[in-house]
């Protein structure tokens, strides 16, 4: 096993553990465990757990960003819109758990690894980005009037999975635009 594939692992195997389980609950034994990397490689790669919760929300950030705005291109709806069809996919996801950065944030609070909380910041400003480019110009207040709706529904999802809190927040949202 070279490098890439024993990072693509433990990124694999921190991903399934930190978003079922939590980042303080997961120790980095049950990542080597879990992914089969040594236990010297795995501290090669990622020298402390700080290190591999930062590549873990980096990596999952991509991923996150490039589904919906593919979702949302290739969408007939209203481009805005296709945003909370999206999330009630998502929200249907069997492992769902809600946003993995609103939970590391809460795990880790304001004090937590500065790496990690920028990747947090970071994730919800591309994301306002999105929201901001979506509405289109001189529509200053309806990004944020969405993010909330669209983190809004998240949270309750978190409680109670399933496509009901995105499509309450897409009525809310048609309303709003």
């Amino acid at each position: 096993m070279d490098d890439e594939e024993a990072r693509t692992r433990l990124l694999d195997a921190a991903e399934k553990l930190f978003y079922a389980d939590g980042i303080q609950a997961v120790g980095m034994d049950r990542i080597r465990t879990e992914s089969g990397v040594p236990l010297k490689r795995l501290y090669r790669l990622f020298p402390a757990k700080e290190s591999l919760v930062t590549a873990y929300l980096e990596r999952r950030d991509r991923r996150w960003m490039t589904s919906l705005r593919s979702a949302v291109a290739a969408s007939p709806e209203p481009p805005l819109l296709s945003v909370f069809d999206w999330l009630a996919a998502w929200f249907s996801e069997p492992d769902f758990r809600g946003c993995a950065f609103v939970n590391a944030y809460g795990e880790l609070g304001p004090a937590g690894p500065a790496g990690v909380l920028d990747v947090v910041r970071r994730h919800k400003t591309e994301l306002r980005s999105l929201l901001s480019e979506l509405a289109g110009p001189d529509r200053e207040e309806l990004p944020d009037q969405l993010l909330i709706l669209v983190e809004g529904a998240t949270a309750v999802a978190a409680l109670d999975p399933g496509p009901t809190p995105a499509l309450r927040a897409r009525a809310a949202a048609e309303r709003l635009i």
